[in-house]
């Protein structure tokens, strides 16, 4: 019986890597060898049967992807990436509410990509994670959405809002409230601040705490109990960069800008 596409995609991992590296460009079987650590004896028949079923074709001993072996191949990475994502770090993604994500974002949740799994440090348990200020405070550009309040954000926002050339900063209704009672100060300097623009969140649901700026992504989901456990996911890849600002634009749209206090 003659195998089906199926099975010559997933059932050796030798072929599927293959696919993958030859959808970064054609290789030689020297450049194969050696990027994906195999023996020409290991990889030749691996090679013959993608060649049989015209997944890759063969010119001037280079390989590269037929037409429908692209195409298969830029529909599986998005599967590849999400498995690799899920099982790095399994207990999170189980453990944290990531169904508040929009449907489109929520399948799109593979390209935060290479991303940092950040855990507390006991001691620093209830501090600002110096990952996040650090990278922040380089930041020239920052969409944040501030789901949760921290005794230190007023004071940190507001020497973010003189650096930054743009702040845009979303509130939902309880930290807007707790800013009023305990912060006013604050919050005038950030609404007098003309690289700074407040938002408050209106929608359904509580959003995922979310900064990201022209160069790393930081995300906090709450945990099953929908509460706030001090771990956080950072990545810089540029995919994380853009599914942030989407995120971050979704829920920009179910707010208004907050004028005065």
């Amino acid at each position: 019986m003659n195998s089906s596409l199926t099975d010559n995609v997933w059932l050796s991992e030798k072929r599927t890597n293959l696919l993958l590296l030859l959808m970064e460009g054609p290789r030689d079987i020297e450049q194969i060898k050696v990027s994906l650590n195999v023996t020409s004896r290991g990889m030749m028949p691996q090679i013959k049967k993608l060649k049989e079923k015209y997944l890759i074709v063969e010119e001037d001993e280079t390989y590269r992807l037929s037409n429908t072996g692209r195409l298969i191949v830029r529909n599986i990475l998005p599967l590849l990436n999400t498995l690799r994502m899920i099982n790095e770090n399994r207990s999170y993604w189980e453990q944290h509410d990531i169904n508040i994500l929009p449907p489109h974002l929520f399948k799109r949740l593979h390209e935060l990509g290479n991303y940092l799994l950040l855990e507390p440090d006991l001691n620093y348990t209830f501090e600002i994670p110096k990952e996040f200020t650090e990278n922040l405070l380089r930041s020239k550009e920052i969409m944040s959405i501030i789901s949760f309040f921290r005794p230190e954000y007023p004071k940190f926002y507001s020497q973010l809002a003189e650096k930054a050339d743009s702040l845009t900063l979303l509130l939902s209704r309880s930290v807007f409230k707790r800013m009023q009672k305990n912060c006013a100060s604050e919050l005038e300097f950030l609404l007098s601040s003309e690289s700074t623009r407040l938002y408050l969140y209106e929608g359904e649901g509580r959003p995922p705490a979310v900064d990201v700026s022209d160069w790393f992504m930081y995300v906090s989901f709450f945990n099953d109990q929908g509460r706030y456990d001090h771990r956080d996911i950072m990545s810089f890849d540029e995919t994380a960069l853009k599914w942030g600002k989407e995120l971050f634009q979704y829920y920009c749209d179910q707010s208004t800008e907050i004028t005065e206090i």
